[in-house]
Order: structure tokens, then sequence, then C-alpha cells
């Protein structure tokens, strides 16, 4: 265990943030959080050095795609190793979402409710904590598809699982059998021991086959992806959803929502209802026979 780490802070306009955050676990992170137009990221201390060369190129090719990105400062700080918990983990509390969920990090007790399901995330080296609002919407939707389908007919599909957070979710909210796909392995080994912690490995199933490849129908179908990856996997996301079934698409922002559409309605799919906030869609699809 490190005696000390080194945290990023910076600031960037909220489309540029997953894009950034990603960047940061892949550049060795086993902390990011997403604040309000900001990102903190904690890596390892000592390998400041090409550490901080690699992020200052990435930041500075990113002001060709995100201008607004243009003279916010990268700021580093060096923290000792007893203040890592109080310093990233802080950030991190129970989340209640919608009527039935709490999502909680390993280390923190949720308020005690009868009436709500406990998913348990370690947040750090996949996509999917709840606090995003892709992710947050998501589960919203999750959580009113799953009560308005007889629960013994509610079998989920999970395109890009990340976290497994998705995926837990539909087992904790009554599907007897999901399916998580995701084609990182990183994100594959961290949603295993997700699934572990919230005992549901008897209903969650993970692989690392694409849509196309998966047999069968679902009566619900969840992909939290960007608008380019679900338009490309359109037809395949379309085949698994069951007749009547929902459609649960997100990571998509704002200007690409009609394109996406374009691609599931006016048939086999209706637009029942769509969430925006913060410059991203969630829509939610009902498949027509």
């Amino acid at each position: 265990m490190p005696t000390s780490w080194l945290q990023l802070s910076l600031s960037a306009p909220t489309e540029a943030l997953d894009t950034i955050s990603n960047f940061l676990i892949e550049r060795g992170s086993p902390g990011v959080v997403l604040e309000k137009n900001a990102v903190r990221a904690f890596f390892p201390h000592p390998n400041g050095k090409s550490l901080k060369r690699d992020v200052r190129l990435f930041y500075r090719a990113l002001r060709t795609i995100y201008p607004a990105v243009k003279g916010k400062p990268l700021r580093w700080s060096v923290l000792k190793d007893k203040n890592w918990n109080s310093s990233w983990r802080r950030f991190f509390t129970p989340q209640k979402i919608g009527r039935n969920l709490w999502v909680t990090p390993p280390w923190l007790e949720p308020p005690r409710s009868q009436r709500r399901a406990v998913v348990t995330i370690e947040p750090g080296m996949a996509f999917g904590t709840g606090s995003h609002f892709t992710t947050r919407s998501c589960l919203e939707f999750i959580e009113e598809v799953c009560a308005s389908l007889d629960g013994e007919n509610c079998t989920a599909l999970d395109v890009g699982t990340g976290s497994g957070i998705l995926a837990i979710a539909l087992a904790k909210m009554g599907a007897p059998k999901v399916v998580a796909l995701d084609n990182d392995p990183v994100a594959l080994e961290v949603a295993r021991s997700n699934v572990r912690t919230n005992r549901v490995k008897n209903i969650v199933q993970l692989s690392d086959a694409g849509p196309a490849r998966v047999k069968g129908s679902f009566a619900v179908v969840v992909a939290n992806l960007v608008a380019e990856t679900i338009i490309d996997l359109a037809q395949a996301l379309k085949k698994r959803v069951s007749g009547n079934g929902y459609l649960i698409l997100s990571g998509i922002l704002k200007p690409k929502a009609r394109d996406v559409l374009r691609h599931f309605t006016p048939a086999p799919f209706v637009l029942i209802r769509e969430k925006a906030a913060r410059g991203w869609v969630t829509l939610l699809l009902r498949k027509e026979r």
C-alpha cells in the first residue's frame, strides 16, 4: 500500500467529464470522482513525472474537441496515506434512487429501510456508481419497468455492464435471469466482484460476448453506452427485446438523442418517456408486437 497519493483536480465542461475520467482510469487511477463540472482523481505516489506529462498532453489534445477546456488549470497535490480514505471516500455516500433502491459503497451502511433494496458497488476501476445522471436515470427506469412486469417474466440483458450496477439492480428488483455483457476484461472483473458482494451470482451471468451473439430475447434490455455505439448495435439490440418488452438507452448526449431515436422508432418501438439533465438523455422505449 503506498504511503502517499497524488490527487489531481481539474475543471471541465460536463460533456467532457466521462472522456476525462475514462482516460484517468486507464492511466491507473483506482479512484475517480465526478463532481459538477470537475473531476478528482487519485494515483499511487510516487509515479508523478510521467503521469503528469501524459495528463498534460491529453488535456492539451482535449482542447481541440472541447474548446471550453482551454485555460482550465491542472491542480496536483500530495496526500498522506492516512488522509486517503477521508479525501477519496468522503465523496461517496449512500444514495437513494427511485422508491426502492439504495446504492452504497461497501464501507458504508445505508439507512435501514425494509422497503428498499441495497446495491453495494465498489467505486474505482469501472464506470457506474450511481452518481452519474446516465446510471441514475437507468436505475429509475429499471425500477419502473420491473414493477410493471410479472417478476417471473422479467428477464433482462445489460449491454456494457461496467461495474455491474444495472445488472445487480435488475436482480434486486426481481429479475430471475440477467445477462450482463462487457468487452472490457477489467470491467468484467470488477462486475464479477460486485455480483459476488451483492449475492446475485445465481441470477447474473457475465459475458464478453456482443449482443448479436446472445441467444433469445429479454423483457428488459438496457444499454448505457454512447450514442455512436448504440447506433452501431441498433439491429442487435432490437432483436434482443421481446414483444411488448422494454429498451432503456442511455449515455446519449442531448444533440444525438433524435439520431438515436430514428434507429428505433417509429417501428418496432415507441418512445414511452425520456429523462434529460446536464446535457445527457436517457430513453425508455417499448417494443410493439
